[in-house]
């Protein structure tokens, strides 16, 4: 199933370190709330003595912000300054916020899909500052990932490597803060570093990203009483994607069949993910979901609500016409879909 992968004890790789600030870097103010731009990149890079024999790190800032201010022009900055930089480093570590981490890593496996090296998310939830803070061991862990002979964006928390897309944060104060959404970890972290069989090695192809997220899109999480007015007034406003959390499997409310409609005929997509923090989107198996699936909604499957949410960002970036981007966002890019599930549920669909 796995396999070890040891530290290279050859010449040191080249690594990018792009530095966004986040709780890793903060510290308690006097009010006792925790603020950012305590600890710069440097600082975090000193936290162990002997942290230079693992890479030879270079160091370049992009944001040092909260990350709930996190906007699609930080995911382009990074996008941008990694496709740049591409030739000169050999792995890219971000560190950033925790808040808004898992949407960062599935933005970037979008835009970043096909690259030959690892790009490596990570952050803390104690501030570095702190005796006590998770930030030395994520830090190191994620240096060691970025040195390896991979190929995508992963995220390094806790004892945990998971892949990009299939991030989701579930705590706020457990030090195992991530999981992965709907599969096994893409690997663990123990003595050594265990990764699964299928994992991707690094390659030297040229690479070319596609950079961009349209960010003008709306999320509605249903509540009961939600009327059909609020869809119909927000595409009239020029949304251009909309995302449905429904009920259970993907159920919606009948009386909201005319929205759906308005949106279809104002070629609006609108992407409906499930409200459980675990599961899958399988509209066919009630009524309530039927229904709303022959308006021409997209269900997503086993996606996480990070992944589907700036897949969809991003296709509507790329200028993915409106009658291609159901099988755009129902494709397996990055490994965000698992491909026998969709199959099943594309069946399911294709004989409701």
């Amino acid at each position: 199933m796995k396999k070890q992968h040891k530290t290279p004890d050859s010449a040191k790789k080249k690594i990018l370190l792009l530095f966004c600030g986040g709780t890793i870097s903060m510290h308690k103010a006097a009010s006792g709330t925790a603020d950012v731009a305590s600890y710069g990149a440097e600082q975090l890079l000193q936290l162990e003595p002997r942290i230079g024999e693992l890479a030879d790190i270079t160091v370049q800032y992009i944001a040092n912000i909260d990350s709930t201010d996190m906007t699609r022009e930080t995911w382009e900055k990074m996008v941008d300054t990694i496709e740049k930089k591409y030739s000169m480093y050999d792995g890219f570590l971000i560190t950033q916020g925790t808040n808004t981490l898992a949407y960062a890593s599935s933005a970037l496996s979008w835009a970043l899909a096909g690259i030959g090296k690892p790009i490596v998310l990570t952050g803390a939830q104690i501030p570095a500052e702190t005796l006590s803070s998770d930030a030395r061991n994520n830090l190191i862990n994620a240096i060691r990932l970025s040195t390896m002979n991979l190929g995508g964006v992963f995220v390094v928390f806790g004892n945990k490597i998971i892949l990009g897309c299939r991030a989701k944060k579930v705590s706020e104060s457990e030090l195992d803060a991530f999981k992965t959404f709907n599969d096994t970890d893409f690997g663990e972290i123990s003595i050594a570093m265990v990764l699964k069989k299928s994992a991707r090695k690094g390659h030297t192809n040229p690479f070319h990203a596609k950079n961009g997220f349209e960010d003008d899109v709306v999320c509605f999480t249903l509540i009961p009483g939600f009327r059909a007015e609020n869809i119909t007034s927000t595409i009239d406003k020029g949304i251009k994607g909309i995302i449905f959390r429904a009920y259970g499997s993907g159920d919606i409310p009948q009386s909201l069949i005319p929205g759906l409609l308005y949106a279809k005929k104002k070629k609006v997509p609108v992407v409906v993910t499930t409200q459980c923090p675990g599961g899958a989107t399988v509209m066919g198996l009630n009524k309530a979901g039927l229904l709303a699936l022959k308006t021409g909604v997209i269900q997503v499957f086993d996606m996480s609500m990070e992944a589907m949410s700036t897949k969809l960002m991003w296709l509507l970036a790329q200028g993915v016409p409106y009658q291609n981007i159901k099988n755009k966002m129902q494709e397996n890019m990055v490994g965000e879909v698992n491909p026998s599930r969709a199959e099943i549920f594309l069946n399911m669909e294709s004989s409701a």
